[in-house]
């Protein structure tokens, strides 16, 4: 695993591009992979996200400013590919994204790819309730365990909204889980 800076210097060197992209999918794909997974839900979809995602990594590297971490960078741009492509779902069905999250979460337990058990769908099935911030907040700070300060770069607002954020999603999330059966 090579340093991030001897990384961005490969990736924006021509001759040494194609080889330090490699290491960077190794290296960051499962990672977000995963993130991506949480915001579309469905396995086939995570991956067509992911690989638009490492497309767009790719064209664009040579525009990264290097004002953030390479992975914020790189977490910033699959969050808003992930979050177009809900959206562009969405709309092609016609209904509103809530209602169109919470029509994936009610399919979680027959998708092959899904291994949790029941407690984790009413968890997903919760997390589906929320408005869209409150979703990618909760989730990176819960799952990925991304500090705040990081969570701040990838979704550009401040670290005090991302607390009020995780903080009233907890409790949604609390409250939907002693509500549901």
């Amino acid at each position: 695993m090579i340093d991030e800076i001897t990384l961005i210097n490969q990736l924006q060197q021509s001759t040494t591009k194609e080889i330090a992209f490699k290491s960077l999918v190794s290296q960051y794909k499962e990672r977000l992979y995963w993130h991506i997974r949480k915001i579309v839900i469905s396995h086939e979809d995570a991956d067509d996200v992911l690989q638009n995602t490492f497309i767009k990594v790719f064209k664009s590297i040579n525009h990264f400013k290097r004002d953030s971490k390479l992975y914020s960078w790189m977490y910033r741009i699959a969050t808003n590919e992930a979050i177009t492509f809900i959206n562009k779902k969405a709309k092609e069905k016609n209904i509103h994204i809530s209602d169109y999250q919470l029509q994936l979460t009610s399919t979680l337990d027959s998708d092959y790819w899904f291994s949790g058990d029941e407690i984790q769908l009413i968890l997903q099935k919760a997390i589906a309730t929320l408005p869209q911030k409150q979703q990618l907040v909760f989730n990176m700070k819960y799952f990925d365990e991304i500090k705040y300060e990081e969570i701040s770069e990838i979704l550009n607002t401040s670290v005090g909204a991302l607390k009020a954020s995780y903080h009233i999603a907890a409790k949604k999330i609390e409250q939907f889980i002693k509500n549901y059966n």
